[in-house]
């Protein structure tokens, strides 16, 4: 298995996964901290490292390091043994899809949970063959198992993020620390922000259309996090995938243990309520049935959106700020023809620079 992002939660908890059930590391990849790729290299002995930070990458304790992902990767393939090397991606942001890319280019199996692969370059990726961590995607892949029916409206779940309590007119003036505060998940800065903006499920909802080629699409609050999405099928029922707010069900699955036990819920603790999402609250989720019908054009949000929230938890722009930029960005590049994997790279550069200005 290569983890890249191996010091976030994800990360964690597939090496965690791999420690109990022997598992076999060949890659490491990691941004910034230095200090636990260390400690996680002297427990699992990786035969290759990545270190994103090029200023860190001399603190790394191992022979070989790379700084350069193009060139690690070509490192990883030729020192696999066998294809059936799972690759999970769980790097933040437009940074991932490069490595998605490569992954499935050197026939790795791609698990997936860096959502912008699929929300910037979800045309250019073999989105059958991807094992999706997100627990929402593996939920609706679980549901779809269903053969007895056709599917005709997938749904998924947001728990509401740190605004879900106030009311529309008190988040213009959110703090980042405030916006930090997620009431279910322990995440990552990007998408905990990305959750209180409510731009984490437009992502996944587009991540949903790539993955499962349909636009019926929607999501609803439900506070819990227990219930990650539904299926509507077309005699009139629905089914729900019902487990713990963590990632270990998925990742166990994506990597081949979904023979293995995890404890279940207590259903008897549960206490289930859906609401629709209030498009005041969440301007940004009004962009999604344009976006499923103009797929190839997530990128351009995508863009907008990683470098405003940047901003916002440096305290340069306001909360209100990230969703503006979005509807700024699509009024400027809306009209975008993306006809390869190299026009994606260049319009998420361009969108960045114009937000830059």
């Amino acid at each position: 298995m290569i983890i890249l992002g191996s010091t976030g939660s994800i990360g964690q908890n597939a090496l965690k996964l791999a420690k109990d059930h022997n598992i076999s590391i060949l890659a490491l990849g990691a941004n910034k901290n230095y200090e636990l790729l260390n400690a996680q290299i002297a427990n699992f002995k990786p035969k290759l490292v990545y270190m994103a930070d090029k200023n860190y990458a001399k603190k790394i304790r191992h022979k070989r390091v790379f700084s350069d992902l193009a060139v690690f990767m070509k490192a990883c393939d030729s020192q696999c043994c066998s294809k059936n090397t799972t690759l999970i991606n769980a790097i933040v942001g437009f940074a991932g899809l490069i490595p998605s890319k490569l992954a499935q280019d050197y026939g790795f199996k791609l698990a997936l949970a860096n959502k912008e692969s699929l929300v910037a370059g979800g045309a250019f990726l073999r989105c059958d063959e991807i094992m999706p961590i997100d627990s929402e995607h593996f939920g609706l892949k679980f549901l779809l198992s269903n053969k007895f029916c056709a599917p005709s409206k997938l749904i998924i779940t947001a728990s509401g993020g740190a605004v879900r309590k106030l009311k529309a007119k008190q988040i213009a003036n959110l703090s980042p620390k405030l916006a930090l505060n997620h009431p279910t998940w322990d995440m990552g800065a990007k998408i905990t922000i990305d959750s209180a903006t409510m731009a984490n499920k437009l992502f996944e909802v587009l991540e949903a259309f790539w993955l499962y080629k349909c636009k019926n699409i929607d999501a609803l609050i439900e506070k819990t996090s227990t219930i990650h999405a539904l299926i509507e099928f077309y005699d009139g029922s629905t089914t729900a995938h019902i487990s713990a707010p963590d990632m270990k069900l998925a990742i166990a699955h994506a990597i081949g243990l979904e023979s293995r036990i995890l404890s279940p819920l207590n259903l008897a603790d549960l206490t289930l309520k859906f609401k629709k999402i209030n498009l005041k609250k969440y301007p940004i989720f009004t962009l999604k049935d344009y976006l499923l019908d103009n797929p190839k054009l997530g990128v351009i949000v995508n863009a907008a959106n990683e470098q405003m929230v940047y901003k916002f938890l440096k305290n340069e722009c306001g909360f209100l700020d990230i969703s503006r930029a979005c509807f700024k960005a699509l009024d400027k590049f809306g009209s975008a023809k993306i006809s390869c994997f190299g026009d994606i790279l260049e319009l998420d550069k361009k969108v960045r620079e114009f937000l830059s200005k």
